[in-house]
């Protein structure tokens, strides 16, 4: 099954329009945005594609065993002796020079060599799979932290909405306590609610602070101006045994188990090619030239077969195979890990997914029940039939409906980008947000079958802070 996900930008149902922070930056900010910054410029994600093409080298490295090894050697030299035989002084000068070229193309190496390009490829494609695990995982990032962000805008503005009604709750209480309308208690009680609204809109406004220092770190771009509220049409999957079977057959961290375990078993059989014989052609050919008296010149050139047979090894390969092997029989057990991990995730994301929407629904139903309880009980204040107090509470019960409906909103979206992760569709080509999607085969056709080149040159600066 092909999930292909898309984002809808829109306002949310339960009304939030769209958020605007204090600053006075003009430019807005996207899900779509913040999801292609973090995957252009998140470290950790930059980091696991080198670690891909690092691993690339092995195949180059591993194919490599079945090509020449090419040596030249030369030398150049005088030599004086002073000789004294009886009394006859012999003096002598000499110089010599020589060059040697070999060539040696291993025949046969007891299936080394295949078996060591078979691993590298192995672990090629699971270093492809943790790539893929490691973008969901960063996209999975960038997606909560923008969430968190908007969701503590919304609190803000909610607290920042009540504190100030709480304000024009106290002048109105004071001014019908100055006529003896009300007593001193409900003055009181007033001014207590409002301090408590506004410790509220402070905590609210470090919240939404430490979640922007958050975004910014993972996407790596400040958050600044407008944000739209995400309507979310990610093609999850219908049920929970869906979700399931999709997590087991395509989240990549099962994917890259899967394939380290076809390295591990083909390390066992490089392993064991060292104790089976090994078989080179040697070319060689030599020149030497020793100027004594006369010239002396000798030229040579040969090729031979080179058989080499191990016969005892000191026990070394040995406990390489064995342990070999028992690595393989670890990969295999963490297949298993990995499945039931992935299918733990999917089941628990699509529970919270269930959960949520099911919040939210009574939610909804609460705002709309305590909003009409609110403005009851404000007009019958009015009338003198409910107490300050009475006013005082519904109001709080509506800020705490409308709190609890925001942030329920919030893990309603993020359930979904976690459940579309479990199944392994959280993934820029996935998404299909048209983004320069980084090309993971590219170096590894380019340095596969290489035969010499060592690169560009790196970059010995450290990063600037």
């Amino acid at each position: 099954m092909n999930i292909k996900a898309f984002l809808k930008l829109g306002v949310a149902a339960a009304g939030l329009a769209t958020a605007t922070l204090s600053s006075g930056a003009a430019w807005s900010a996207s899900l779509e945005e913040a999801l292609l910054a973090a995957y252009d410029n998140n470290p950790t994600l930059l980091a696991q594609r080198a670690s891909l093409r690092v691993t690339n080298e092995g195949v180059a490295q591993a194919v490599s065993g079945w090509r020449p090894t090419v040596t030249g050697t030369g030398s150049l030299g005088a030599i004086n002796s002073d000789t004294d035989n009886n009394g006859v002084d012999t003096d002598s000068d000499r110089s010599f020079y020589s060059a040697a070229l070999s060539v040696t193309q291993n025949l046969y190496a007891g299936g080394g060599t295949e078996a060591g390009i078979a691993s590298a490829e192995a672990s090629v494609l699971s270093a492809r799979a943790s790539l893929a695990a490691t973008e969901q995982s960063i996209l999975l990032e960038a997606a909560t932290a923008y969430l968190d962000v908007l969701r503590d805008i919304a609190v803000l503005d909610l607290n920042q909405q009540n504190e100030k009604r709480l304000q024009k709750q106290l002048e109105a209480t004071q001014d019908r306590f100055d006529v003896g309308e009300v007593t001193r208690t409900d003055v009181a009680q007033a001014e207590s609610r409002l301090s408590r609204a506004r410790a509220d809109t402070i905590s609210a406004a470090g919240s939404l602070e430490t979640s922007k220092a958050n975004y910014e770190q993972i996407v790596g771009e400040p958050i600044d101006g407008q944000m739209a509220t995400p309507v979310l049409n990610l093609g999850l999957p219908l049920s929970r045994e869906e979700a399931i079977t999709l997590s087991s057959d395509k989240n990549p961290l099962v994917v890259a188990a899967r394939h380290s375990y076809d390295a591990s078993v083909m390390d066992v059989d490089s392993a064991e090619a060292s104790l089976y014989p090994s078989l080179d052609l040697v070319g060689a050919t030599n020149y030497n030239n020793d100027v004594s008296g006369e010239d002396l010149t000798t030229k040579d050139a040969s090729i031979r077969l080179n058989l080499s047979v191990p016969i005892y090894q000191q026990g070394l390969v040995s406990s390489q195979v064995r342990q070999a092997k028992e690595s393989a029989s670890l990969a295999r057990v963490q297949i298993e890990e990995q499945r039931r991990s992935v299918i733990e995730t999917a089941t628990s994301s699509w529970e919270n997914l269930k959960t949520t929407r099911a919040q939210i629904e009574a939610q909804q139903d609460e705002v709309r029940a305590t909003t009409i309880a609110f403005e009851g009980v404000e007009q019958e204040a009015i009338v003198g039939s409910r107490t300050v107090l009475d006013v005082l509470d519904a109001e709080q019960e509506l800020l705490d409906a409308k709190v609890s409906l925001v942030r329920s909103q919030r893990d309603e979206n993020v359930a979904q980008f976690a459940l579309l992760a479990a199944i392994g569709g959280l993934t820029m080509s996935e998404l299909g947000l048209g983004a320069d999607i980084y090309d993971a085969t590219a170096h590894y056709d380019d340095v596969r079958d290489k035969w010499w080149g060592i690169g560009p040159d790196i970059e010995k600066d450290a990063p600037a802070e």
